[in-house]
């Protein structure tokens, strides 16, 4: 049988192979609603991957909603050439759920390009920052990748960068904010479960420029 870590692997993997499928199906298009593509991306995942749940919402944001967090509604909106896009969907493969997100361009814009490119960086140095040093709390997680905002010029989007991941659905202890990457949590990411057993998280990074109503979001799983 395979383990919790492996389970979560292969969960995430065909995550990607679905967010590749959503690119070279061209379904992500000027001249499409927000709501539109969600529901494209449903079907899609539904025909081509059998695919029945979501263990939270679907979240498609364009242009200026990009600089909104996960709890925020946007008003729905129609998708224009030169804008970026963020994919955030968490898709149950048999019991265990793959909590993934990327952002893509519509279009050609060097900067817009480059903001892409910097939280896909920070996404990879997280990680290693975390295997580098696997002693580290949740908070100071949180304030690592809040620097490299900075870092690149950018404003840290949201109050949290990530949280617990397991199996489908969560256990009722999981679901506080001890097990979410934050400012000022203490719980270690490396801390063991009450019945012994390793912890797995995701990592979240957004990045967003205010002033000109951009924002670039990644997520994937930080401890495998």
């Amino acid at each position: 049988m395979p383990s919790v870590g492996e389970s979560l692997l292969a969960a995430q993997g065909q995550a990607v192979a679905l967010y590749d499928e959503i690119v070279s199906s061209g379904v992500m298009r000027p001249g499409i609603r927000e709501s539109e593509l969600s529901e494209a991306i449903h079907q899609l995942a539904r025909t081509r991957f059998g695919l029945r749940r979501h263990w939270h919402r679907r979240i498609v944001r364009s242009g200026p909603n990009t600089l909104l967090t996960y709890y925020d509604g946007p008003s729905d909106r129609m998708l224009e050439h030169g804008d970026l896009v963020v994919l955030d969907f968490g898709p149950v493969f048999g019991e265990w759920e793959a909590d993934y997100g990327r952002t893509y361009l519509i279009g050609n814009d060097a900067d817009k390009a480059r903001l892409v490119d910097n939280v896909d960086e920070a996404l990879a140095r997280g990680r290693a920052h975390y295997a580098a040093t696997p002693d580290i709390t949740a908070g100071q997680m949180y304030d690592y990748v809040v620097a490299l905002a900075a870092e690149y010029g950018w404003e840290f989007g949201a109050t949290s960068a990530g949280h617990l991941v397991g199996h489908f659905p969560h256990e009722p202890h999981q679901r506080g904010m001890k097990f979410v990457i934050k400012h000022g949590n203490p719980v270690k990411i490396n801390a063991l479960d009450d019945a012994g057993k390793r912890r797995h998280w995701i990592l979240e990074i957004h990045f967003v420029d205010r002033a000109r109503g951009l924002g670039a979001f990644v997520e994937e799983l930080l401890t495998l």
